[in-house]
């Protein structure tokens, strides 16, 4: 997505954010937004045709998407990762058929149509995205070089290695969209500090409101438990504040008349009037949160490297196949076609740059998700990759490491 809109003339910067599901683009300020946001939704369609576009709340410009523009634009993709029940029945229809196939002895024209149906429940999805890409020109992806290797197999009458082929490719699927959809829950967990709402004050009124409505000297109430939604100065009352969300401090702060206060701390018992000192684009919890939303444009030299090796790589991969069919069978004598193409499959399938090229930015994505889950916010594979390199890690205090809750051991 990000390399076809780059190549749109009036985009200066793209990048697409896997964690909050948010495209991000810069666009030139002579260019037409509206034209630019159709040809970008239909490079996307063109890519994966169930994203839908939605635009972000509070933005400059509005379009039907979900992702972010440096005009002021952005726009956030909806695409759910969970699995689907659809494609889970007919993984366990196919295997059924598979299995069916192996274990009873069957004539040959019936054990070819149930592999056959096998293999069409299972990969019918996989060889049409493979037809529309090559139709648009994407040839080398891993849909087209699983529905080469699992043709060839049953060209060659290898039904069961044809249909077991694309059974462990959907069963890879599955397991790498439940990666996903856990590592992406635990990272937004960790982010889970943003306000829902303010308590304006308007006279003896209290009026609940988004904290973008908020502007700069008014006046807020924050009840005991709720979070701080906007930075600004304490006028009235005395509190204590857990700051643990920004600090990483598990001992409250006591806060009274006269001291600052920032967005996403949580106030724990006390009544708070605040007179707010920065709008909630301005404020703390925006800051992190956008230094979150944009850290999958901070990538790994090791995925970056990945990504370019992979345009060369696969399709020299394709064209050494298609030699270690062709060419022994010519000049090696008793070679034979059938034993060349068998050989020439089996590279395909082990060399197939697809797992190379996926496993590289999801298991960055993992390491990510992983540190989320014990509490730890790393803010992009670029400093995942760093911490390699790390001799000796110095922290000031428990609060740092644990969550300063004791409880007696022995």
């Amino acid at each position: 997505m990000e390399a076809g809109i780059k190549s749109l003339d009036g985009i200066d910067e793209v990048s697409v954010d896997f964690v909050s599901r948010r495209l991000s683009m810069s666009i030139t300020h002579d260019a037409d937004i509206h034209e630019i946001i159709e040809k970008v939704t239909t490079i996307i369609k063109r890519i994966e045709a169930d994203v839908t576009l939605i635009p972000e709340k509070g933005n400059k410009h509005h379009v039907d998407n979900d992702h972010d523009h440096d005009d002021g634009h952005e726009h956030g993709h909806h695409h759910e990762h969970s699995i689907n029940k659809t494609d889970l029945i007919k993984f366990i229809i196919g295997i059924g058929l598979y299995l069916t196939a192996i274990i009873f002895k069957l004539p040959d024209t019936v054990e070819f149509m149930i592999y056959m149906l096998a293999y069409l429940i299972v990969g019918f999805e996989v060889l049409l995205i493979s037809v529309k890409n090559i139709a648009r020109g994407q040839v080398f992806d891993e849909n087209f070089l699983m529905s080469i290797a699992t043709i060839g197999a049953f060209a060659i009458g290898e039904y069961p290695e044809g249909v077991a082929v694309m059974l462990f490719y959907q069963l890879g699927e599955f397991f790498q969209d439940a990666s996903v959809n856990n590592s992406r829950k635990s990272i937004k967990a960790l982010m889970d500090i943003r306000p829902d709402y303010a308590n304006l004050k308007v006279g003896d009124d209290i009026k609940k409101v988004s904290p973008e409505e908020i502007k700069v000297g008014d006046r807020i109430l924050i009840k005991p438990g709720e979070r701080v939604p906007l930075d600004g100065i304490v006028i009235e009352g005395n509190s204590m504040v857990d700051t643990t969300a920004l600090t990483g401090e598990s001992v409250p702060r006591d806060i009274s008349a006269g001291d600052i206060i920032l967005s996403g701390f949580i106030n724990k018992n006390g009544l708070l009037t605040v007179e707010v000192s920065k709008e909630f684009g301005e404020s703390t919890v925006s800051k992190i949160l956008e230094l979150v939303q944009n850290a999958s444009s901070k990538k790994a030299p090791t995925e970056n490297f990945i990504t370019k090796f992979a345009r060369y790589y696969t399709p020299v991969v394709v064209f050494i196949a298609l030699g270690l069919a062709i060419i022994p069978p010519l000049v090696i004598s008793g070679a034979t076609f059938d034993e060349w193409l068998y050989r020439a499959l089996i590279f395909l399938v082990v060399s197939c740059p697809c797992a190379l090229v996926i496993s590289i930015p999801l298991g960055f994505f993992g390491g990510i998700g992983g540190a989320s889950k014990n509490g730890i916010l790393i803010k992009g594979s670029n400093y995942l990759e760093a911490l390699n390199y790390v001799d000796t890690v110095v922290f000031d205090k428990t609060g740092t490491l644990t969550k300063g809750v004791f409880k007696v051991t022995r």
